[in-house]
C-alpha cells in the first residue's frame, strides 16, 4: 500500500483529499504547515509521494520542498490556486513531478498521483550504466568518470525518459508532454532544444557529434546504447 502525506492548510481539502485517496486504496497523513510536515517526517520517512500546497501558514511550498530534497527524495505534486508560468517553471524546474492547479478534479490527481508512483517504482532501485556515464536512479544522480554532472531537474527528466528506453525514438511533443504533463500555451520546441543542447554538452565526449542523444531528423531524439 502506497502512503501518502497531503500537506494543505485548508479543512475542507484536507478531509476531501484524505477521505478520497483512503478510498482508493492509499494510506495517507496529512500536514497542515510547515511544522507539522517536518515532524511527521522526523517521525517516519516511508513516504512514496507528497502533495505540498504552495501557500502554508507558516512558510512557503517552495522552500518546505527544498528542506525535504536536501534529506529525504520524496516524489513532489505542487497544489496551489496560483496558475502562473513562472511558478509552473520554477516548481517543475526544481525537481517537483508535477503541478496541480485549484481547483482540480479527483480524478485527475489521481491519475498524475498513479503516474508518478508507477515511474518511482519502476526506477527507484535501479543503476544504469552508458560508457563512462552512471545513472543512479534512487538518488537521481548521473555521474561521468564518477564526477556529478550536475543535471538541473529538467535535464534529468528528458535524459532519464530516453536511456531508460534505449533507441526508442520519441517525438519532441512525446517528451514535452511527459516533461510537464499540462497542457499550456507555454511550453514550445525551443524549450526542448535549449534542454538537449545543455544535456548534450554535460553528457557528451563531443558535443557537436553526439553518440548518445541522437537527433532523428523531423522526429525527435533517441538514446543509443551499445
Amino acid at each position: 500500500m502506497s502512503r501518502i502525506l497531503i500537506i494543505e492548510d485548508d479543512p475542507t481539502i484536507q478531509m476531501g483529499l484524505s477521505y478520497y485517496l483512503t478510498q482508493e486504496g492509499f494510506a495517507v497523513d496529512v500536514a497542515g504547515s510547515c511544522e507539522e510536515t517536518k515532524a511527521l517526517l522526523e517521525k517516519s520517512e516511508d513516504y512514496q509521494l507528497a502533495l505540498l500546497d504552495l501557500s502554508l501558514p507558516d512558510g512557503n511550498g517552495f522552500d518546505l520542498f527544498q528542506e525535504i530534497r536536501k534529506k529525504i527524495f520524496l516524489p513532489v505534486i505542487f497544489l496551489t490556486a496560483v496558475d502562473d508560468e513562472v511558478s509552473i517553471v520554477m516548481g517543475l524546474d526544481m525537481g517537483a513531478e508535477d503541478y496541480v492547479v485549484k481547483p482540480f478534479k479527483a480524478r485527475e490527481l489521481l491519475s498524475r498521483i498513479k503516474r508518478v508512483l508507477r515511474n518511482r517504482s519502476s526506477l527507484s532501485f535501479n543503476i544504469l550504466h552508458i560508457g563512462s556515464i552512471t545513472v543512479d536512479m534512487k538518488q537521481a544522480k548521473v555521474t561521468k568518470n564518477g564526477k556529478d554532472l550536475m543535471l538541473t531537474a529538467l535535464e534529468y527528466k528528458i535524459f532519464l525518459i530516453l536511456v531508460t528506453n534505449p533507441n526508442q525514438v520519441f517525438t519532441r511533443e512525446q517528451i514535452l508532454a511527459d516533461i510537464w504533463d499540462v497542457n499550456e500555451d507555454y511550453v514550445n520546441d525551443n524549450t526542448l532544444t535549449v534542454y538537449i543542447k545543455r544535456l548534450r554538452e554535460k553528457i557528451e565526449d563531443d558535443k557537436d557529434q553526439p553518440k548518445i542523444i541522437q537527433t532523428v531528423r523531423g522526429i525527435g531524439y533517441k538514446a543509443v546504447i551499445e
